[in-house]
C-alpha cells in the first residue's frame, strides 16, 4: 500500500512493488490519477490493483475511510510517501496563509505516518512480519532554515521510523526511515534528471535495495555521499550553509514573481 500514489517517488515505489509482482493499493486524493495509475500498473505489470481516494490534509473522516476501504486486505508492505512542502524557501512568519500551512503540513507529513502505521501493524504484528517504508527527507536530518516547519515535520517522521523499528524489529517488523536529497519530481521542480539527482524510478530502485540492511538510508549512493558531506561540517558552518542557498532559491522565486 501506497500513499501519495499518483506522482513522483509515491507512484515508482507502486510500480517497482508491482513489477516485482506485488498486488497495489493506491492512495491519493485524485480519483481520476488514481484510476489512471491503477489502470497503467494492472496492464504493464499484470497485478491487481485497490484504489482508495483520501485527502490527508483533512482529518475528518479520512482514516475511518480508508480503514473500510482496507477491509479484507493484507498489508505487507506500507509505504508512507504522501507529503507536502513548501512553494519556495520562506521565513517563517512570512509563509503565504501561515495558519493553513501549519495544519496542513502537520496533518500530511507527520499525522499520515502515524494514523497509517496504526492502522496497518496490527495485521503485520499478527503474522509476525511487515515492512513500513517512512519517506522523509534530508531536509529532516538538520534543521534547514527557511524550510524550518518543513524540515521539522520531516525530522519528526525520522526519530518516529527509528523508534518504532526499535520496538518492533523482536517481532519481524521492519521500519526503515527514508531520507532523499532532491529527485526530478514534481515538489522538486526539476524536471531533468542527473547523476545527484536521479528519476523517482532509479532513486526507488535503489532505495528498495536498502531494505532490511540499513534502518536509515539516503537511498542511494549519490545522495549517501551528499548525507555524510554535510554531517562531517560543524553545525553551525552547515547551518549558515543551508540558509545561503535556500536565501538565493528564494531571492531567485521572488524577483521571478515580481518579473511576471
Amino acid at each position: 500500500m501506497v500513499t501519495g500514489s499518483t506522482d513522483g517517488i509515491g507512484k515508482a515505489y507502486a510500480e517497482e512493488l508491482a513489477r516485482r509482482g506485488m498486488k497495489v493499493a493506491l492512495i491519493s486524493r485524485s480519483k481520476e490519477k488514481l484510476d489512471q495509475v491503477a489502470s497503467e500498473i494492472k496492464e504493464k505489470y499484470k497485478v491487481e490493483t485497490k484504489v482508495i481516494v483520501a485527502d490527508f490534509g483533512e482529518r475528518e473522516d479520512t482514516y475511518s475511510r480508508i480503514k473500510a476501504g482496507l477491509e479484507g486486505l493484507e498489508i505487507g508492505i506500507l509505504v508512507n510517501n504522501v507529503g507536502v512542502s513548501y512553494a519556495y524557501p520562506e521565513y517563517f512568519m512570512d509563509i503565504q496563509d501561515l495558519d493553513n500551512t501549519i495544519d496542513k503540513m502537520i496533518n500530511i507529513n507527520i499525522m499520515s505516518v502515524c494514523k497509517m502505521t496504526r492502522l496497518v501493524l496490527p495485521g503485520m504484528l499478527e503474522r509476525s512480519k511487515g515492512i513500513i517504508l517512512n519517506i522523509a527527507s534530508a531536509a529532516g536530518m538538520h534543521p534547514t532554515p527557511l524550510l524550518t516547519l518543513y524540515s521539522a515535520t520531516k525530522a519528526f517522521v525520522d526519530y518516529f521510523s527509528r523508534g518504532l523499528h526499535a520496538e518492533y524489529k523482536s517481532k519481524g517488523i521492519i521500519v526503515q526511515s527514508v531520507l532523499p536529497f532532491y529527485v526530478a519530481t514534481k515538489m522538486s521542480k526539476i524536471r531533468k534528471p542527473t547523476f545527484s539527482v536521479p528519476s523517482p524510478e532509479t532513486y526507488v530502485r535503489a532505495a528498495l535495495g536498502t531494505v532490511g540492511l540499513q534502518t536509515q538510508t539516503n537511498g542511494c549512493l549519490p545522495h549517501a555521499l551528499m548525507g555524510w558531506l554535510l554531517s562531517s561540517l560543524p553545525s553551525s558552518a552547515l547551518m549558515n550553509l543551508l540558509m545561503k542557498n535556500n536565501k538565493e532559491i528564494r531571492d531567485r522565486h521572488l524577483k521571478k514573481m515580481k518579473e511576471k
